[in-house]
C-alpha cells in the first residue's frame, strides 16, 4: 500500500507553527515511506477564504522545504459533496433540523442543569412531513445532522493505540448549515475517499471527532462501492513554554513573521520535528535525514512546549552549520562573501548579521580603545607592519606584544578586538585580522576611523 498522505489547511489566515508541524509530520511520513503528500486547500468557507491567503500558504509550505505531489481545492468540487450529500438524505443519514441556535442552546443548558451530558435530543427526527413545511413556512431553514448509529467504534491510533468511544453519547454532528454551506467534517471525509488518503495526521484535539468521522467514512464508502478509512495518528499539540495554548493571533508564530525575524527555515523544521519526541533537538539541514527519523513510536502523548528563544537558539546552530552554496545568493544580495561567510558563520544568529560583520571587516568603523589601552595598542600600530597578515602573522604580532608589554589573557587580547572590531566578541581574531589587512589596522589601532 502506498502511503499517501494530505495537509488540509483553510485558507483563512497565515500559516503557524501549529498547523506546520502537522504538515510536517505528514510530509515526513510521506517521504519516509515513498508516498504521496496532498495538499489541499479547504476552501468551503467562501466568506473567509481568499486566494491571498492560500498563495501564502503555499509560499511559505515551499519556503519550509514541503513541497506537495499533488494539489486540490475544495470549492472545485462542491457538485461531488452535493451528490453524496443528496444520497445520505435519501438513506435517511441526513436529516433536517429546524432549531435556533437560542433555542438549541436552551436545550443544553437544561440537561446541564438535570445532570446530564448536553447532548442532541435528535427530536427533529420525530417531526412528521407537515410540522416541516410549517417550520418552513414561518421562514425556518433546515441544518442537517448525520444519523450516528450509537454505537461502540474504535480505531487503533498510531501514537494513542487503540481507541474505543460510543457515538451514542455524542451529538449527531451538523454536517450542512442553515444557508447550505457545507462545514469541514463531510467534504473533508468525501476527499479522503475519493484521493485515496490511508493516513490521517492530525492533533489530538480531533480525536473525540474521529468516531463521528469514521461512520461518515462508511456511509460514503458504502455509497461509493469502494474506499477504506483512513489510519489516524493523534499527535500532541503544540503549547507555550510556560504549558499554556499558542495562539494563533501572535504574529510572531506565523511562518511569515519568522522568516520577517531571520529565522532559517531549516531551524523551524528542526525544531518542529522534534519538540515532543524521544529524540534530540538538533540542527539538521536535509529534510531527507529528518524524514529517516521519523516514526509514530517516536511521538510523546504530552503537550510539546514551543519556546521562541529555543527556536533563536537552533537558527544560531543552523547558520554555524550552513556551507555557503546554500545561502550564495542572499550572501550575494548582501555583499557578502565567501571569505567573510566562513569566517563569521560562527558567531550570527541571523543571515543578517553577516552583513553587520561584512561592514565591520570591510568597511570603516570607529575603534574602541579605553583611555588604559591607547599606549598599548599604539605599540600594537606600530609593529603590525612588521608581520604577514594571516594567522600566522596575527600568532607573532600577539607574541611580540605580550613581550614588549607583558600583558597576558584578556588584558591582552580584548583591547586588540575592541580597536579592530568594536565588538566584544565575535569570529576568530585570525580571521578578522587576515580580512581586515594590515594597513587598516594599523589605522584601528590608533584610533582612527577606518
Amino acid at each position: 500500500m502506498t502511503v499517501h498522505v494530505r495537509f488540509a489547511p483553510s485558507p483563512t489566515g497565515k500559516l503557524h507553527v501549529g498547523n506546520v508541524r502537522a504538515a510536517l509530520f505528514n510530509y515526513l511520513l510521506a517521504k519516509a515511506n515513498d508516498g504521496v503528500f496532498l495538499l489541499r486547500s479547504d476552501d468551503t468557507d467562501q466568506a473567509r477564504s481568499t486566494k491571498e491567503f492560500e498563495d501564502g500558504i503555499q509560499k511559505d509550505l515551499r519556503w519550509l522545504g514541503i513541497v506537495w505531489d499533488e494539489f486540490a481545492r475544495q470549492s472545485e468540487r462542491f457538485s461531488v459533496y452535493e451528490d453524496v450529500a443528496e444520497h445520505l438524505k435519501s438513506e435517511g443519514l441526513l436529516y433536517p433540523c429546524y432549531e435556533t441556535a437560542e433555542e438549541l442552546d436552551r436545550k443544553r443548558k437544561l440537561q446541564r442543569a438535570r445532570g446530564l451530558p448536553p447532548v442532541y435530543d435528535r427530536a427533529a427526527l420525530e417531526l412528521s412531513e407537515k410540522d416541516k413545511a410549517a417550520l418552513e413556512a414561518e421562514g425556518r431553514r433546515p441544518h442537517w445532522r448525520f444519523k450516528l448509529a450509537q454505537q461502540e467504534v474504535g480505531w487503533n491510533d498510531l501514537v494513542r493505540g487503540e481507541q474505543k468511544f460510543d457515538t451514542g453519547t455524542m451529538s449527531d454532528p451538523v454536517l450542512i448549515r442553515e444557508d447550505g454551506a457545507f462545514l469541514y467534517t463531510l467534504p473533508s471525509c468525501i476527499d479522503d475517499v475519493d484521493f485515496g488518503i490511508t493516513h490521517v495526521v492530525r492533533g489530538e484535539d480531533h480525536v473525540t471527532n474521529t468516531a463521528a468521522q469514521i461512520e461518515i467514512f462508511n456511509a460514503i464508502i458504502a455509497y461509493r462501492g469502494e474506499g477504506q478509512i483512513p489510519t489516524f495518528a493523534h499527535h500532541s499539540l503544540l503549547v507555550g513554554k510556560d504549558g499554556e495554548g499558542l495562539s494563533k493571533r501572535l504574529g510572531s508564530l506565523s511562518v511569515e513573521g519568522m522568516r520577517e525575524e531571520g529565522i532559517e527555515p531549516e531551524a523551524i523544521t528542526s525544531l518542529l520535528a522534534r519538540l515532543g519526541t524521544s529524540q534530540p533537538v538538533e540542527p539538521v539541514l536535509d529534510m531527507e535525514e529528518l524524514a529517516k527519523g521519523f516514526s509514530f513510536d517516536i511521538l510523546g502523548r504530552a503537550p510539546a512546549r514551543f519556546d521562541p528563544e529555543e527556536l533563536k537558539l537552533l537558527n544560531s546552530k543552523v547558520l554555524h552549520e550552513m556551507p555557503y552554496e546554500r545561502v550564495a545568493d542572499r550572501l550575494k544580495r548582501m555583499g557578502v562573501s565567501q571569505k567573510v561567510w566562513n569566517a563569521v558563520r560562527g558567531n550570527i544568529d541571523t543571515l543578517k548579521d553577516a552583513a553587520v560583520w561584512r561592514e565591520i571587516l570591510e568597511g570603516e568603523i570607529n575603534p574602541v580603545i579605553a583611555e588604559e589601552d591607547r599606549e598599548f595598542c599604539a605599540v600594537a600600530a606600530d609593529k603590525v607592519g612588521g608581520v604577514t597578515a594571516d594567522a600566522a602573522g596575527w600568532s607573532e604580532l600577539v607574541s611580540e606584544l605580550k613581550s614588549a608589554t607583558g600583558r597576558k589573557g584578556k588584558g591582552l587580547f580584548m583591547p586588540l578586538r575592541k580597536a579592530l572590531t568594536g565588538q566584544t566578541s565575535g569570529p576568530e581574531m585570525p580571521d578578522v585580522f587576515a580580512l581586515i589587512g594590515k594597513e587598516k589596522a594599523a589605522r584601528r589601532f590608533r584610533g582612527e576611523r577606518a
